[in-house]
C-alpha cells in the first residue's frame, strides 16, 4: 500500500466525497435510504472540519467530518476497495487528535448499525441507543470516544493489512447519522 496522507478537505472535494458516500456498499439494501440523494456539499466542507485520507496518487480512500460545536462525529466513510487496510483507524486517530486540539474531551457517534463493532474496536464505548425516526427505520447505537482516558485513541495507525491491529472489518465505513442523511 502506498503512503497515506490525511488533509483538510476543500469544497473541490465535494463530488468525490459525495460519490464515496452514495457508492458505499455498507448502504445497500434497507440502509440505502440513509444516503439516497445525500450530498457532501462544498459549504458543509468549508464550515466543518472535514478531513480526507488520500494515497500518493491523490485518490480519496476515506474521510470524516467532525462537528466541533456538537462534539460529534457526523460522517465517516472508507472507500469499499480501501477497507481492511487500517484507513478507518487512521481517520479515527486523526479525528481524536483534532478533537483534542479543539478542546473536546469526548466525541459522540450515532453509528450505522453495522459499523458499531468498528467504533468499539477503535476505542469508543456504547452509551445508548438512538430510536428510529424520520427516514431511519431502525434504532442506531450511540457511542462515545473518551479523549481523556487510557482507552483514548493515540499513536500512529498501522496500515499494514497483515498487522492484527489494522482494521479488517468490511463494515469499516461508519455512516452518517440521522441528522446528516
Amino acid at each position: 500500500m502506498s503512503e497515506i496522507t490525511i488533509r483538510r478537505a476543500t469544497a473541490a472535494d465535494s463530488r468525490r466525497l459525495t460519490r464515496l458516500v452514495q457508492g458505499s456498499s455498507a448502504y445497500r439494501g434497507p440502509y440505502a435510504v440513509m444516503v439516497d440523494g445525500y450530498r457532501v456539499g462544498g459549504a458543509y466542507i468549508e464550515h466543518h472540519p472535514v478531513h480526507v485520507a488520500v494515497d500518493a496518487d491523490g485518490r480519496v480512500l476515506g474521510f470524516y467530518a467532525l462537528l466541533l460545536d456538537e462534539a460529534e462525529l457526523d460522517l465517516a466513510f472508507v472507500a469499499d476497495d480501501a477497507q481492511g487496510l487500517g484507513i478507518g483507524r487512521l481517520l479515527m486517530e486523526h479525528m481524536a487528535g483534532e478533537a483534542r486540539a479543539a478542546g473536546l474531551t469526548a466525541v459522540r457517534v450515532v453509528a450505522h448499525p453495522p459499523a458499531e463493532e468498528f467504533y468499539l474496536r477503535t476505542g469508543a464505548r456504547r452509551t445508548g441507543t438512538v430510536a428510529a425516526s424520520g427516514r431511519v427505520f431502525w434504532d442506531r447505537p450511540e457511542l462515545s470516544y473518551d479523549l481523556t482516558g487510557p482507552a483514548a485513541l493515540t499513536g500512529p495507525a498501522s496500515t499494514d493489512p497483515t498487522d492484527p491491529a489494522a482494521s479488517t472489518d468490511p463494515t469499516d465505513p461508519a455512516g452518517p447519522d440521522a441528522d446528516a442523511a
